[in-house]
């Protein structure tokens, strides 16, 4: 018989943690998924020191797992999502020793990003659409299902993933080229947001943003990744045109709302994708719908279904709607995904992850 969730935290109550207490209420455990008798989950440590002195830990949560019934194996990593502790004084941070935004590199044709299987593109006609909380949260939920997820926040001119996914410790660049991502919620990520003063606007010609996306492509340590979501901007400009015809890309998904307007933009980005002969992986409706939590009442602010039916009418899958909520929005303000808990919006994230998984696509 397959083993649950609950069955895995209940063994890992049973592991102590320096400082008192048991890991299953410890907070340390990110991105738990069972399947096929498979047991994943990442022990998001606060420093690097504290993911150093876990390591005991992870031996005995990973002892008592694989004396669980039905458990076929064990994969459980350890990350850090802070810092390391200074032996000294800190010094002011500073900028990785590398420049960002640059004009492009020649490369012949299409590549691959070094060991990072699936390549997946979420893009919008127009802004406003909720696109980089769906980047966020599909992240997130994608990793909850045991997959090695990077997170590329690629919307040059208003990074936002910094914010969403809770971090902002700029990136380390020991030798000048390779940079370094950060971890958070089970994701590895990131965003140019990272390395450019938050309160300064960006000012680049094309030629600047395609070489800033080459660079966040090609010069980043991403590891061994499933799946790398790449956040774009809005619209159909030069960071989508590179993108498409300089990586080898699994495919896209469009987000928009149900709205008329959004709906005109989200066919220019389909056209775009297709002209561009990017698979387009499914459309998700945002904002779909908004229940009062007063008194239950369910109104359709941007119109409702339009999005599933420009799906249908195109032969692209449907992925899901997704209604306007009060704690998503929190959530994304505050740092901690919605899809990285517990509740109905996790369960829709987690419905749309496990739709791309099965179909081969995540």
């Amino acid at each position: 018989m397959a083993p649950t969730k609950d069955e895995v935290m209940a063994a890992l109550a049973r592991v102590a943690v320096p400082g008192g207490g048991h890991l299953a209420q410890s907070g340390l455990v990110q991105a738990l998924a069972v399947a096929e008798g498979t047991v994943r989950f990442v022990l998001e440590a606060s420093s690097v020191e504290q993911a150093r002195d876990l390591e005991p830990v992870r031996a005995a949560a990973e002892r008592a797992v694989r004396a669980i019934p039905g458990v076929t194996g064990v994969s459980i990593v350890v990350t850090a999502h802070g810092p390391s502790a200074p032996s000294r004084p800190a010094a002011p941070p500073q900028a990785p020793s590398l420049t960002i935004g640059r004009h492009p590199t020649p490369q012949a044709g299409p590549q691959s990003v070094s060991g990072v299987d699936r390549i997946l593109a979420v893009g919008s006609g127009k802004g406003g659409v909720g696109k980089s909380t769906v980047s966020a949260n599909l992240a997130v939920a994608l990793a909850r299902e045991g997959r090695r997820v990077g997170l590329l926040d690629a919307d040059i001119y208003g990074p936002s993933q910094p914010r969403m996914m809770g971090v902002s410790r700029r990136p380390s660049s020991p030798d000048g080229k390779t940079i370094e991502p950060l971890h958070a919620h089970g994701v590895t990520m990131m965003s140019i947001g990272l390395m450019v003063d938050p309160d300064k606007a960006i000012v680049w010609r094309g030629p600047m943003l395609m070489g800033a996306l080459q660079q966040l492509l090609t010069q980043v340590n991403w590891g061994q990744l499933d799946v790398l979501i790449v956040d774009l901007p809005p619209g159909t400009g030069d960071v989508q045109l590179t993108l498409c015809q300089r990586t080898h890309l699994t495919g896209a998904i469009v987000v928009s709302t149900p709205q008329d307007v959004a709906l005109i933009d989200a066919r220019k980005a389909i056209d775009m994708f297709r002209t561009l002969k990017t698979p387009i992986l499914g459309l998700i409706e945002n904002m779909s719908t908004f229940v009062c939590p007063n008194c239950g009442h369910e109104s359709h602010v941007f119109g409702h279904g339009g999005v599933e039916a420009e799906a249908r009418k195109d032969g692209i899958p449907f992925l899901g709607r997704l209604p306007i909520d009060l704690q998503t929005r929190i959530s994304g303000d505050e740092g901690v995904p919605v899809a990285a808990g517990e509740g109905e919006m996790a369960e829709a994230w987690r419905g749309i992850a496990r739709r791309l998984v099965a179909g081969g696509m995540a």
